[in-house]
């Protein structure tokens, strides 16, 4: 599983930002109203700087920042002991230290810290291996596997709903990062109508698309 104790199953920082911006794209399908979607991306968070967010709304929080350098991720859950945030950016390189020293990580706190450089791969400072810190929780999610998602979005998005459960092979497609269409957004929601605001969403979210 990966989790803070194991961040070498994490994938790589160029493809957990395609799949970043893969979970947004979902997301955006799932949920038109921007309010009830748990990833959001921004590739113009700042200069030379990308940002992936998953917020539960109601105190889970993770960032995932991107830039030349790699990539660094800060967990944030309601419920958990605060960290010793000192330790667990022991050895955090330069480039991603406004991150997690400024705003909005600084009010958001801080539960793990894991980083990724081309050279060093991923790292984390240290490590209560005895303490739970939910970074197993919150990173379960970048396993690269498509049945995750589905199974999640179908029950969060589809619980109390007359929506057919979404597919594995459909959510594939995403993780392909193959084109947005028509087709493949109602194979995922088949309510869908409002076409400009999704093709919209996949122009701000960085997401390939071929919607008129």
């Amino acid at each position: 599983m990966i989790s803070s104790l194991n961040p070498a199953a994490l994938p790589s920082a160029a493809d957990l930002q395609r799949l970043g911006q893969a979970l947004a794209m979902l997301d955006a399908i799932n949920s038109p109203d921007p309010e009830y979607r748990y990833y959001t991306y921004d590739p113009q968070w700042d200069a030379d700087e990308q940002l992936l967010e998953m917020n539960d709304g109601e105190g889970d929080q993770l960032l995932v920042l991107f830039r030349p350098e790699g990539c660094c991720i800060n967990g944030s859950l309601s419920g958990y002991e605060a960290a010793d945030k000192g330790q667990l950016t022991r050895g955090l390189p330069a480039a991603f230290e406004e991150f997690m020293f400024g705003e909005p990580v600084a009010s958001i706190g801080t539960n793990f810290c894991l980083w990724y450089t081309p050279a060093h791969g991923w790292q984390t400072g240290i490590v209560d291996e005895a303490e739970d810190d939910g970074s197993e929780d919150l990173l379960a999610m970048f396993d690269h596997n498509p049945e995750t998602y589905a199974d999640w979005a179908n029950g969060y998005y589809l619980d109390e709903t007359e929506r057919e459960p979404l597919e594995g092979a459909d959510v594939a497609r995403f993780y392909r990062h193959e084109p947005l269409t028509q087709a493949t957004a109602q194979a995922l929601n088949a309510d869908l109508t409002d076409w400009a605001q999704l093709a919209a969403e996949a122009e701000i979210i960085g997401y390939p698309h071929a919607l008129d």
